[in-house]
């Protein structure tokens, strides 16, 4: 019996449920992160808007806004003088019934009963209730039934205004006796002088423990702690503050007027108004003075519409907590027990599935905190984007029109022995065992996936005879920002990184924005740009720094990949100082001449990427490109990195000693994808 267990329902969602999707989220993070947004903010925007198959924040938000328009929508506040007005109602009807029975009544008493009764509640317009109920308080009731009644609306009221305070009072006290009231009156002095004693730090963990011994029956919550029982006591006051502010000032000044004969006495009111300062003393941080609309046909009473209202601050909380709109907000701040009671179970699942989502982008190595506390891309999730794009790029190039499937075994030199998986790029030899052997493992865990899989393929490493050093020159002026090249330019410079750092390790790569001045950056600080909303191109500099990047590498057959929009509009003057002139100044253009013509005497291979259609920005690159015996490429903005990694493995295998040209066509551009 000891080791006997106890079984809960489980609300962990579905237990064959698969693992949140990271691949889907980090591609939407990295889209918006090259679209200038910061990681924080982009994780913030992908937990906004959901996955596929994953609700977000912002639909969450949206049934909380639908749940909160119902419940005011549907609910009016007059449901407890409703229901005395009916009492009342029925007692003055069996009354007039009684008279009208009694044969052995005076006529004069009989008349005189009649008046009373018409001149508290007449039979047409719309009484005062609270003063007919005061006005009968003192009439000699003939009709039993009729007492009775009368009687059951101090008793309402006595077990509302105690349900408004403690849930489930109205119906505990139904019937209640002379000693079911003394009984509530000593517990809400009790709890008064322990609240008391509690806000002056007077208390003591043994005082809660003998109000409970003492007063348990009230409260089957069973709060282990003041803290507790305050909590609960002090959200429930609050909610019951709020409805009284939602009345109209006639339904106030009724009820407060009917609430005095509570039970038939003062007392009950005094105390609850002792223990409502009291709670508003020790937690003024509660929303105490808030009103709502409550244009609803469905009365509330006062217990169940201080429920009403508490949901309503649930939902309120609720959409603070999805908004996220706050300093230093988490997902794990969504309170899923409260979601679950306002949304259902299925909703809470959801919440619960993107607090997961947040914690494995954190703790996966996709996003970490700097030295400034702000999130960045780790190195791996760069390379997961990376490949996507690599992946993409095949995609496009492998459907171009005139390309042909070539492989060349051994194209980029000797076999080393050693193998690695297959990637973008790739034209070595399968090491056929290990291929086989990796599908056969990957399948003992997924019998029905398919026999070999691009993601098993091994193949041979060669050694590479020879070794490129590439500057990529992207353009990052206004017009880029604005006529929406600025993602496009980032993609590509991230899919042409990922393809030389995984492919193509021993070629150098140096990317090299320029806007009104240039900067080498890496590919995170690129990647993370924001647009830059200063005018100017300044190629001249640019140039400059990819002519360094050639000098130290001497060994190495120089690339450079230029991505423009726009004719150069700015240099660096001897001083250093940045001159801008629009139109292009004719000294500007000669400087970015001489810097080209520097780059193809250290035999750079030049390609150009014209981005738009100014006739003057074509002019200008036709005769740049000329100058250096180079290519230009006018790509769409959907083949961009198609285009640039396509022109860099041209341009290596025209300098490698081994035929990486045999890849490409007679115009350079054809491309063998091994998928």
């Amino acid at each position: 019996m000891k080791n006997r267990s106890r079984f809960t329902r489980y609300d962990g969602g579905d237990p064959l449920a698969p693992p949140v999707d990271l691949a889907e989220a980090l591609d939407a993070i990295g889209e918006d992160v090259m679209a200038g947004y910061s990681p924080e903010r982009a994780m913030r925007e992908f937990l906004r808007r959901g996955g596929r198959d994953q609700s977000g924040l912002d639909d969450l938000a949206r049934r909380v806004a639908e749940r909160r328009r119902e419940l005011t929508e549907r609910h009016n506040l007059d449901g407890t003088l409703q229901e005395v007005r009916e009492l009342l109602d029925r007692a003055v009807l069996e009354e007039r019934k009684q008279l009208a029975r009694d044969a052995m009544m005076d006529d004069g008493d009989r008349a005189f009963r009649e008046m009373q009764l018409e001149g508290a509640w007449p039979q047409e317009g719309s009484p005062n209730t609270a003063s007919a109920v005061s006005e009968l308080s003192s009439y000699d009731w003939q009709s039993q039934q009729a007492r009775e009644d009368y009687e059951k609306i101090k008793d309402l009221l006595g077990r509302e205004m105690l349900d408004q305070r403690f849930a489930g009072m109205k119906q505990a006290l139904e019937n209640a006796t002379d000693e079911d009231r003394a009984a509530v009156n000593e517990m809400l002095g009790d709890l008064n002088e322990l609240l008391e004693k509690h806000r002056l730090g007077d208390d003591t963990p043994q005082d809660f423990d003998e109000f409970m011994a003492k007063h348990s029956e009230f409260f089957p919550e069973s709060p282990q702690d003041i803290d507790e029982l305050l909590e609960s006591l002090a959200q429930r006051s609050a909610a019951a503050q709020r409805m009284m502010n939602s009345m109209s000032p006639e339904q106030r000044q009724e009820l407060m007027e009917l609430s005095a004969g509570a039970f038939g006495s003062p007392q009950l009111m005094e105390s609850l108004s002792r223990l409502d300062d009291n709670l508003q003393s020790l937690r003024p941080d509660l929303d105490w003075g808030g009103s709502e609309q409550m244009g609803g046909e469905e009365g509330l009473g006062l217990g169940d519409g201080t429920g009403v209202f508490q949901d309503l601050a649930d939902l309120d909380q609720l959409s603070d907590q999805l908004s996220q709109s706050y300093g230093g907000a988490r997902m794990d701040d969504l309170d899923l027990d409260k979601i679950a009671r306002q949304l259902g179970d299925e909703a809470a699942v959801d919440a619960r599935t993107l607090q997961q989502l947040e914690k494995a982008l954190r703790d996966s190595g996709t996003l970490k905190r700097g030295s400034d506390g702000q999130l960045r891309l780790t190195p791996k999730a760069m390379r997961q984007l990376g490949k996507a794009l690599l992946r993409d790029v095949a995609e496009r190039m492998s459907g171009r029109q005139g390309n042909r499937e070539l492989q060349k075994a051994g194209a980029a030199g000797e076999l080393s022995g050693a193998t690695r998986e297959w990637a973008f790029g790739d034209t070595e030899p399968w090491h056929v065992p290990r291929t086989m052997l990796n599908g056969v493992l990957r399948r003992a865990g997924d019998p029905t996936g398919p026999r070999l899989s691009i993601d098993d393929v091994e193949v041979q490493e060669t050694e590479a005879r020879t070794q490129a050093a590439v500057a990529l020159l992207v353009d990052t002026s206004f017009s880029m920002a604005t006529d929406g090249r600025w993602v496009p330019m980032k993609r590509t410079a991230l899919a042409l990184h990922t393809l030389i750092k995984s492919r193509f390790r021993g070629d150098d790569l140096q990317l090299i924005a320029f806007g009104r001045h240039a900067e080498v950056m890496d590919i995170e600080q690129l990647t993370a740009l924001d647009a830059m909303w200063d005018k100017g191109t300044n190629l001249h500099h640019a140039l400059l720094l990819a002519n360094r990047h050639f000098r130290k590498h001497p060994n190495a057959q120089p690339v450079l990949l230029i991505v423009t929009d726009g004719e150069p509009t700015s240099h660096l003057e001897p001083d250093g100082e940045v001159y801008f002139s629009y139109p292009p100044h004719p000294l500007t253009v000669a400087y970015a001449v001489r810097e080209l013509d520097n780059a193809g005497r250290l035999g750079a291979q030049t390609t150009f990427f014209k981005l738009g259609e100014d006739p003057g920005l074509g002019r200008f690159i036709d005769q740049m490109a000329q100058r250096v015996d180079g290519r230009v490429v006018a790509p769409e903005l959907d083949d961009l990195g198609a285009a640039v990694v396509g022109s860099y493995l041209g341009s290596r295998g025209r300098g490698a000693a081994g035929g990486y040209g045999d890849w490409f066509g007679g115009n350079g551009r054809g491309f063998w994808v091994g998928d």
